[in-house]
């Protein structure tokens, strides 16, 4: 059933809390922890990929195991499994400077923050009103929650504890956590129609989709380095101590209308050519942070990651679904959460010299992925359904 009115409004802002928990700071809290980490504890660049990959491992888990569990992503009981979890793995970082344990922890969130981020999704698209801007505002919660944290340890300081700052992140997500708590589960009968008959695929679709898979996972392993280590390498710039926060609530506050502005553009143009548009804008943020030192660059690159990058999740997912159907967010999701695992371990060797490297190996996979894109741009205008047109106009 799909809610309308006020009703609709919270529903929104209770499931963008919900991915403020999942990703924003369930996932990518690390980011903002890592400088103080290797400050403190003495964990190297290398061993830091290493939990970021781990990390991005248990996500895969999460997400294959949801695609082949279909009752996971309608299940009240999995969403709140998955929020206790989550937050347990955050709150246990402190216990111990083992590395095996934080390996670990870091896996059982990246499949708790999967299963949230399923969930989630499913009911944006099928309970939230269609129509309007409510499921960008929902994948916004991303933006919200990496901008929360980044806020969180800017008021901590740099001198800060990174045991405190892991209890921080676990405190918020606690709280928040209690809005996600009643989110609605999914209704069995629209699974099963899901899964019905669907058309039969074209040729040429089947091309077009191969093209803007390959493109798709460049973007899962170029973005995820940026991730990872954009704080990390604005703290070893050794520029401003709170420039490293400031770039993280940057790339938050970019993220949180990103969504809505991207869905909102794909009306009036070409939605691969706005997918072309967000890749080339992401290539020049990355590149940018890799390049220059000054505090000004930095803010902006932050600017266009955050802009960009769940734009170009949600761009990509429903051109795929235009092209094979209801299969192609799997499909996608799959090859986007191998290219994360693959990002930190190939850029890890990188790091003994510092992070530029490793962001500039990242720009240019990112431009290989809009290399991939050119043969779909060829026929971009055509694809533009008239009823958006009409829109447009």
């Amino acid at each position: 059933m799909v809610v309308t009115g006020g009703k609709d409004r919270l529903l929104v802002l209770r499931a963008s809390l919900t991915l403020a928990v999942a990703m924003g700071l369930g996932r990518f809290a690390f980011t903002p922890i890592l400088p103080l980490m290797v400050g403190q504890t003495g964990l190297t660049a290398e061993s830091a990929a290493t939990l970021a990959t781990a990390n991005y491992l248990g996500y895969l888990v999460g997400a294959v195991a949801a695609i082949f569990a279909h009752w996971i992503p309608r299940s009240r009981a999995a969403l709140r499994v998955s929020l206790v979890l989550l937050i347990a793995t955050l709150a246990l970082m402190p216990a111990a400077e083992s590395m095996s344990l934080w390996l670990t922890l870091r896996f059982l969130a990246g499949v708790a923050s999967a299963v949230l981020f399923v969930f989630t999704a499913r009911v944006a698209h099928q309970q939230v009103r269609s129509g309007g801007d409510g499921v960008g505002w929902v994948f916004g919660g991303i933006g919200a929650g990496i901008a929360l944290s980044g806020c969180a340890l800017l008021a901590l300081g740099s001198g800060g504890s990174w045991r405190v700052s892991w209890l921080v992140v676990a405190a918020l997500a606690a709280v928040l956590a209690l809005f996600a708590w009643s989110l609605p589960g999914g209704d069995p009968a629209t699974a099963t129609s899901a899964g019905g008959q669907q058309s039969p695929v074209s040729r040429r679709d089947r091309t077009r989709f191969a093209w803007l898979m390959a493109a798709y996972f460049c973007e899962g392993i170029g973005y995820i380095v940026s991730a990872t280590f954009i704080v990390a390498a604005v703290a070893s710039i050794g520029t401003a101590t709170w420039l490293g926060g400031a770039v993280w609530i940057a790339v938050g506050l970019a993220g949180l209308p990103s969504c809505v502005l991207w869905i909102r553009l794909s009306r009036r143009h070409s939605r691969v050519a706005m997918l072309a548009v967000a890749f080339a804008v992401q290539i020049l943020g990355v590149g940018a942070s890799a390049l220059f030192d000054a505090t000004a660059v930095q803010l902006l690159a932050a600017l266009a990651f955050g802009g960009t990058f769940m734009g170009i999740v949600m761009l990509t997912l429903a051109e795929g679904t235009e092209l094979v159907g209801p299969r192609a967010p799997a499909m996608g999701t799959a090859l986007y959460g191998l290219g994360q695992v693959l990002g930190p371990l190939m850029v890890a060797p990188l790091l003994d010299t510092g992070y530029s490297r490793s962001l500039a190996v990242a720009a240019g996979i990112l431009v290989l992925g809009l290399a991939f894109l050119v043969p779909l741009l060829r026929s971009a205008r055509a694809e533009v359904p008239e009823s958006e047109r009409v829109v447009a106009r």
